[in-house]
């Protein structure tokens, strides 16, 4: 029933889509004061007023409800700003590792990337952490595979699987502002509040000599479809795995300043980590 469900909403345009996600997002925000206080504690502490970004609720309802046609539908119109630095990136000859917040859609960054460099022969991995619910992860992992983009899980597996695609030149993809488990990350900065941030991406750069950028999907108006921007980190990452993580941070906070209407302020990133994780990045010096 839900991938009937998932198909069908697969054939509306994005417009139709974004107008009830729109409508959702709000009718959201409006109902569930856990979500609301949050999304607010998130908008101060990053210092904007609910003025300059109140249409971040709207646009969380987008994000969910443009899933069914990013996993099932036809493809959606994209143009890239910035993909000249992906091309320096693989003329270097090393592997690519794209960073990218919760910001805009980061479900089409790694479409797009895929769309675009599988015929040069560069596919993309990504990490993902499964639904809980089954008949979720049905869908999801029917859906995410494709051409070009291979999605991984959060365990050991799946990190040797970045670490093996960014050892032969190819491309990772991660969001670095998910709550790690706990002993997987560090607290350091988010908006002027420690907050616990995983240190796996430092420590891919680190064991591999990748290059990295930063990446993200705006979402245009009027069911346009979307512009995936690429920039440079704003510096080299240090050596120091946790003055490394604390770097990725502030780029974080510099990519969502582009942008702060299209960032998830729902998103509870300043929550104590689990205690289950199963996953690290292997030793230094280790084979994958």
């Amino acid at each position: 029933m839900v991938k009937f469900l998932f198909s069908l909403f697969s054939q509306l345009p994005l417009v139709v889509l974004h107008a009830v996600g729109a409508a959702l997002g709000w009718l959201t925000y409006g109902l569930s004061g856990v979500y609301r206080k949050r999304f607010r504690a998130n908008v101060a502490q990053a210092g904007y007023s609910l003025a300059q970004v109140g249409a971040a609720a709207a646009q969380a309802g987008k994000m969910a409800a443009e899933l069914p046609r990013l996993w099932l539908g036809a493809p959606v119109p994209m143009r890239f700003e910035g993909a000249e630095l992906v091309d320096a990136a693989h003329a270097a000859g090393k592997g690519l590792l794209l960073l990218t917040p919760h910001l805009g859609c980061f479900e089409v960054t790694a479409q797009a990337y895929a769309q675009c460099y599988l015929p040069q022969g560069k596919p993309i991995t990504v990490l993902f952490r499964p639904p809980r619910k089954a008949w979720l992860d049905a869908v999801v992992s029917q859906s995410r595979d494709r051409p070009g983009l291979r999605a991984v899980p959060t365990t050991l597996a799946g990190v040797k699987a970045m670490l093996k695609a960014l050892k032969s030149g190819q491309t990772v993809g991660l969001l670095p502002d998910q709550v790690p488990p706990q002993g997987l990350g560090v607290w350091v900065p988010f908006f002027g509040r420690d907050a616990y941030t995983m240190t796996l991406p430092a420590r891919l750069q680190q064991m591999t000599g990748a290059s990295v950028l930063l990446t993200w999907g705006e979402r245009l108006p009027g069911g346009q479809g979307y512009c995936v921007h690429y920039s440079p980190l704003p510096q080299a990452l240090s050596d120091n795995l946790q003055a490394a993580t604390a770097q990725i941070n502030q780029a974080m906070q510099e990519l969502i300043a582009r942008c702060p209407q299209q960032y998830l302020w729902g998103y509870a990133r300043y929550k104590q980590p689990r205690q289950d994780g199963p996953a690290t990045a292997p030793a230094q010096g280790r084979e994958a």
